[in-house]
C-alpha cells in the first residue's frame, strides 16, 4: 500500500538537515541509514553513502532519481549466479576449453 498523497513523500528530516549544512559543490559523502527516504530535488548533485546492512554504497544523485527512494540504488543482496548441476558442468567445460594443453616434444 502506498503513502497517502495528502501526506506527501517521506523525506527524512535528518537527511535534509545534513544537506543544509553542506554547500552545493561540496564533494563530501553524506552517510545515511534511511533507505526509505524519498529523493527530493534539493538532493540533486550530492553523494550519499546509503547503508545496505553491511557497509555504505556511494550513490551520486541525478535529476532522473528524483521521486525514487535511496534504498533502490543500494542493493542489500549480492547475486552470485544461478547454481545447480547444469551450471557446474558448463563451468567445467569452459575451463577445459581455455586450459593450455601441454605439447609433447617427443612426437616431433
Amino acid at each position: 500500500m502506498s503513502r497517502s498523497s495528502k501526506k506527501g513523500p517521506f523525506v527524512d528530516p535528518r537527511v535534509l538537515k545534513k544537506i543544509q549544512g553542506l554547500g552545493v559543490g561540496d564533494k563530501k559523502v553524506i552517510k545515511v541509514w534511511s533507505r526509505s527516504c524519498v529523493i527530493a530535488p534539493e538532493m540533486v548533485s550530492f553523494t550519499f553513502g546509503v547503508h545496505n546492512g553491511k557497509d555504505f554504497t556511494s550513490v551520486y544523485i541525478t535529476e532522473n532519481m528524483v521521486g525514487h527512494r535511496l534504498g533502490e540504488f543500494s542493493p542489500t543482496r549480492k547475486f552470485r549466479g544461478h547454481g545447480g548441476k547444469m551450471a557446474k558442468d558448463q563451468a567445467k567445460a569452459e575451463v577445459s576449453k581455455t586450459a593450455i594443453k601441454p605439447v609433447d616434444e617427443k612426437k616431433k
